[in-house]
């Protein structure tokens, strides 16, 4: 798995360098943090900038990449003993994915799924998280609805944000002790209908205007904060 970037090359550097395969490199850097990665006793490529853009996919690399170890799912039945997670209903763009983890992980989400899928850029959502999700538990489960089954067997309380829900302000505060599952759909279709029908409570995010479309990254920011802060 290929990752780029200057930030999020650091990050792995700093929290995980035992990840780190191989080191490439397009442009000269400081010696000190040239002297870090050699340290690695990884192979590091110098390489042009015509490879550079190869690596990166035309993306903003900053001249720093690593190849990375495979990214390794969580295995569900160990998102199911955690207290608090998120999951994902449908949401398939790797920016809103990437900053949805990061959000998670940073407001306290133990866990997250992106469901109703069945791939995923890896490495792209990985980057887009600067980095949280190496440190966040996450998984891909295909079937939204079945996971929602499989969640309420195992005593999770399901919260959803629709359209139709109560207003935010008017909830409580989730306790540290619940158990709980947090669903968030996508922009254009929201919450699958399977899913909304097994919903214990279904809130909604008050606004001020008649605007009714909130970014979904921006959207689980909101939620998680109102609901556990």
């Amino acid at each position: 798995m290929i990752i780029y970037g200057k930030q999020i090359v650091l990050y792995v550097l700093d929290n995980h360098p035992n990840l780190i395969e191989e080191v490439f490199l397009s442009k000269e850097i400081d010696k000190k943090l040239f002297s870090r990665f050699a340290r690695l006793d990884k192979k590091i490529h110098k390489v042009d900038n015509q490879k550079a853009q190869a690596l990166a996919k035309g993306g903003n690399h900053q001249g720093f990449f690593l190849k990375l170890e495979q990214f390794d799912y969580s295995p569900i039945k160990d998102i199911k003993k955690l207290n608090l997670i998120l999951i994902l209903d449908g949401v398939t763009d790797v920016g809103n994915i990437g900053a949805i983890a990061r959000t998670a992980y940073s407001l306290g989400i133990e866990g997250l799924v992106a469901s109703n899928i069945k791939t995923i850029n890896n490495s792209g959502i990985v980057r887009t998280s600067s980095g949280a999700l190496l440190d966040l538990p996450f998984t891909v489960h295909p079937r939204s609805a079945d996971l929602a089954s499989e969640l309420i067997d195992s005593g999770f309380t399901l919260i959803g944000a629709t359209m139709d829900g109560i207003d935010l302000k008017k909830y409580g505060k989730l306790e540290k002790t619940d158990k709980v599952a947090i669903f968030l759909g996508s922009e254009g279709e929201g919450i699958s209908p399977k899913v909304a029908k097994k919903l214990d409570l279904k809130v909604s995010i008050g606004m001020e205007h008649e605007f009714d479309s909130l970014n979904v990254s921006v959207a689980a920011g909101i939620l998680i904060y109102n609901l556990t802060k």
